[in-house]
């Protein structure tokens, strides 16, 4: 979206500053919802049985530690490296997995979920793998703490694209974590690394990730 000045500043006008989006004249679709999205484009969505949300918190869980494994093998001149599309580097990346996997506890325990959660960067004192790494390795102890407690995941949820019950909420975290982590194992081999145990296939299956890697 940075690279197409015309596009950001339709989405600056309709107060819109996260992609995805979909407009059709005035009207405007924001986040990715499969079934919203059919509505929103009038057509039937095809009945595809979503995962059971103990099996997505298992490949959270799964995800996580992947992402820290990848990121630790990224070089220190490699963190600065801007991904494709985005002005956004690969330890910003990191940090964005990461969050927004917090993000769903954060939203589940306040019935709110803003979108200025997902524009937050790495903060100084995690400048480097070791730091980003333990900060992944923070975020999956705070999930596993809380999700342990009955009820910890209940209720609907106001999010900066609409209404979601905490188990659509889950499978969308769970997709844009992997979709995420997809990436940074592309931005390993784009830099002549090949990821070390990487998360298999098969705990890619059933998720609703998108077809393009950007």
């Amino acid at each position: 979206m940075e690279g197409n000045p015309p596009a950001l500043q339709e989405l600056e006008r309709r107060g819109l500053r996260l992609v995805p989006v979909l407009t059709d004249g005035e009207r405007t679709f924001h986040g990715w919802d499969p079934e919203r999205l059919a509505r929103f484009v009038g057509i039937e969505k095809r009945d595809e049985k979503q995962l059971e949300p103990a099996e997505l918190i298992r490949r959270l869980d799964r995800i996580l530690l992947a992402a820290e494994r990848a990121i630790l093998q990224v070089p220190p001149e490699g963190l600065n490296v801007r991904v494709p599309q985005r002005e956004r580097t690969v330890r910003d990346l990191a940090f964005h997995l990461f969050r927004l996997s917090l993000a769903y506890r954060d939203a589940c325990a306040s019935g709110t979920f803003p979108e200025s959660w997902l524009l937050e960067t790495a903060s100084p004192e995690m400048q480097d793998a070791a730091a980003l790494a333990r900060y992944g390795a923070s975020v999956r102890a705070q999930l596993s703490e809380w999700l342990a407690r009955a009820g910890a995941a209940t209720g609907p949820v106001e999010t900066y694209y609409g209404t979601q019950t905490t188990a659509q909420l889950l499978e969308r975290t769970v997709w844009h974590a992997a979709q995420h982590l997809r990436q940074l194992y592309a931005l390993l081999e784009g830099m002549g690394i090949t990821p070390r145990n990487p998360l298999p296939a098969a705990d890619f299956q059933g998720l609703p990730l998108p077809e393009s890697l950007w």
